[in-house]
């Protein structure tokens, strides 16, 4: 079997930096802010306007999502997400860098990337240690913003990246997939509660192992190695020659395995979209493993 040739999902801050200074932003180069922050802390918009990387844009995932869900940030159609990153100035061709400016270094970023590849588009990349470590290597910022030309982007749903609820259903029986959770191990666990929305209780699906995602990133907010990573599943017993899920809270952590993965040369790794906010809802009681005590609630 030929081995597939994989479009390199990291960019350092010293490639970006040279593309910036070399005026390569373009048509053929994009650079995506995804920031996203939990209403009352930080405001990704209102930073991006204030200080940004010279050329990019800001990729508002509130706005490029299924607003008819009820659930928090699934998926839009083909064309909302074909209209809204043609806005962009994003055509088939372009190579996109996405970062974000989450402390830990990357947060949003890997879903965006996610993003992108479920919807067909390859050449994708992260800005590996994220705006922070951008800003802390003295990288130029700007508060100039970019209005790029319109292109036209042609979106095609990939649907072996992605699962939903009544594919997780029935992977509960079958067993064909490995599944790994991405949240922090006592809301996995259940002694911890969820953040964001009222009556979401902390637990995880049956079977699946959890592997935090914070844990692939270093101190000071890098990808680690694809040794590094190797290793991890290795402990918990994740075998990368299987086929895998990822699941989080909403779809977005849960892209960081995808990643992991692909760093170590799997780029498979499907995420189930609606994770366990949706399988909270929807899943009957015996299909919810957690040690929550209700009467905290």
């Amino acid at each position: 079997m030929v081995q597939q040739v994989l479009y390199r999902a990291l960019v350092s801050t010293k490639w970006l930096a040279e593309a910036v200074r070399a005026n390569k932003i373009g048509p053929e180069l994009r650079v995506l802010d995804a920031s996203w922050y939990e209403p009352g802390t930080r405001n990704a918009k209102k930073e991006f306007q204030e200080r940004h990387i010279p050329g990019a844009s800001f990729f508002d995932i509130e706005e490029c999502k299924d607003k008819s869900s009820p659930y928090e940030l699934m998926l839009p159609s083909e064309k909302h997400f074909s209209d809204y990153v043609g806005q962009l100035g994003i055509s088939n061709q372009t190579h996109i860098v996405v970062y974000d400016g989450d402390n830990l270094g990357s947060f949003y970023a890997p879903r965006t990337w996610w993003m992108f590849r479920v919807f067909g588009h390859r050449t994708i990349s992260i800005l590996n240690g994220g705006f922070k470590n951008w800003v802390r290597e003295g990288h130029p910022v700007t508060s100039e913003m970019t209005r790029p030309e319109p292109a036209v982007f042609k979106a095609t749903l990939d649907r072996s990246l992605m699962k939903t609820y009544e594919e997780m259903v029935e992977n509960m029986k079958s067993k064909r997939f490995q599944v790994v959770d991405s949240r922090a191990e006592g809301r996995y666990e259940g002694t911890e509660p969820e953040p964001g929305r009222e009556g979401l209780e902390p637990g995880h699906i049956p079977g699946s192992l959890n592997m935090p995602f914070f844990n692939f990133l270093t101190e000071e907010g890098f990808e680690k190695s694809a040794e590094e990573i190797q290793s991890m599943f290795q402990e918990k017993k994740v075998d990368l020659s299987k086929p895998l899920i990822a699941t989080c809270r909403k779809g977005v952590t849960a892209c960081h395995i995808a990643l992991a993965a692909y760093l170590c040369g799997k780029p498979d790794v499907a995420v189930y979209d609606g994770s366990w906010s949706e399988w909270f809802r929807r899943a009957p009681l015996e299909h919810k493993i957690s040690k929550w005590n209700r009467n905290k609630a």
